[in-house]
C-alpha cells in the first residue's frame, strides 16, 4: 500500500500532540534535491488519479489568468505568468503534501484524505499565506506587463512570427528579456525563502505563518546553494510544464509538490508524528445482555452501576 522510506528520528506522538522544539535545520545539496524529486515521482506514481484530479483545476486557472490579464492579446504575458506559477506552486499542492504525508506513515492515501487538509489546525495560516504568495503573484503579473508596455507601447503582437521576430532581433527584445528576468528572479527569490518549506511546515507541525516563513528563511541561509538550485529545477519544470496549453502541469505541478514534501523532510529534522487532524475512532461503551432492559434507561443504568460499585 505505502512506499517505505528512511526516516529520521522516527519516534511518533500519539495523534493530536505537536512537537515543540523548535526545528533543527539540516545541511542538503543536489544529491538531497534529485531524491526529493524522485520520492515525489514515486508518489505521483502511486497516486496518479488522485493528483490529477486535485491539480487539474490549476492549469485551468494558468488559462483563465492568461485570458484576464490582456483580454485576447495574452501573447506577451504567456511567460510571465508561466514563470508566476512558482509563486503560487506552493499553495495549490496543499493536497498533495497531505499524500505525501500519508503515504510516509504507511497510511492510506487517496484524493479524500488530500481534502483532510482544510482540517488541519494551521488551515488559516495557510490560507493567509497562500493568500500573500497571490498578491506577489499579481504585482508580478502586473509589473511584467508594465515592463513589456513601457519597451513595446500598448500595441498588441499581431501573431506569433510577430512577437517572435520583434522579442528576439532586436535591441528593444533584448532589453525586456534580460529587464524581465532579472526582476521576475526578484520575485521568485523572495517567494522561495518565505515558501520553500512553509506549508509542509503548518501541515505538519501547525506552526503559524510567520513561523513557518522564519523557518523557510533559516533553511534557505543555511542553504543557499541548494535553494538556488531547487528555484531553478522548479522554474525549468514549470515552463515545460506550460507545454502544451498549461497541460503539462497535470504532471509537473503533482511531480513538485510531492517532492517539496520531501524537500521538507530533508531539510529540517522533526520527528514524523502522526496526522493530528485525524478524527480518532470513538470508543463505545461495552453493554451486556444482563443489563437489558436497564440499559434503555440511562439513569436507571447509572444508578444500578453505581450500587452495584458500592456492594
Amino acid at each position: 500500500m505505502a512506499t517505505s522510506y528512511p526516516v529520521d528520528a522516527p519516534s511518533r506522538l500519539q495523534p493530536g500532540m505537536v512537537a515543540t522544539d523548535r526545528p533543527v535545520i539540516r545541511h542538503i545539496g543536489l544529491s538531497d534535491l534529485l531524491d526529493a524529486l524522485r520520492l515525489g515521482w514515486e508518489d505521483f506514481k502511486a497516486v496518479p488519479s488522485h493528483a490529477i484530479v486535485l491539480c487539474v483545476i490549476y492549469p485551468v486557472l494558468g488559462i483563465v489568468l492568461a485570458r484576464m490579464v490582456l483580454g485576447y492579446s495574452v501573447l506577451p504575458m504567456l511567460f510571465p505568468i508561466a514563470a508566476g506559477f512558482a509563486l503560487i506552486g506552493p499553495f495549490a499542492a496543499l493536497g498533495l503534501y497531505e499524500l505525501s504525508y500519508r503515504r510516509e506513515l504507511g497510511m492510506e492515501a487517496s484524493a479524500w484524505h488530500a481534502l483532510s487538509v482544510m482540517r488541519s489546525p494551521s488551515f488559516g495560516s495557510m490560507l493567509g499565506l497562500g493568500a500573500l504568495l497571490l498578491v506577489i503573484f499579481f504585482v508580478w503579473v502586473a509589473t511584467a506587463h508594465a515592463i513589456y508596455v513601457s519597451t513595446f507601447g500598448n500595441a498588441p503582437a499581431s501573431a506569433v512570427p510577430d512577437f517572435v521576430t520583434r522579442v528576439l532581433t532586436t535591441s528593444e527584445g533584448w532589453r525586456l528579456i534580460v529587464v524581465g528576468c532579472g526582476v521576475g528572479f526578484l520575485f521568485a527569490a523572495v517567494a522561495l525563502c518565505i515558501s520553500i518549506v512553509s506549508f509542509p511546515l503548518m501541515l505538519h507541525q501547525h506552526a503559524d505563518m510567520t513561523d513557518a516563513m522564519w523557518t523557510s528563511m533559516r533553511v534557505v541561509a543555511k542553504n543557499p546553494i541548494a535553494a538556488a538550485e531547487w528555484g531553478l529545477i522548479v522554474a525549468v519544470l514549470l515552463v515545460l510544464g506550460t507545454i502544451p496549453f498549461f497541460l503539462g502541469l497535470t504532471i509537473v505541478m503533482p511531480l513538485l509538490g510531492h517532492a517539496t514534501w520531501h524537500l521538507y523532510r530533508k531539510a529540517i529534522e522533526t520527528p514524523l508524528t502522526s496526522p493530528s487532524h485525524e478524527i480518532p475512532p470513538v470508543e463505545r461503551e461495552k453493554r451486556y445482555a444482563a443489563d437489558f432492559p436497564s440499559v434503555l434507561f440511562p439513569p436507571y443504568g447509572r444508578k444500578q452501576q453505581f450500587f452495584d460499585s458500592s456492594d
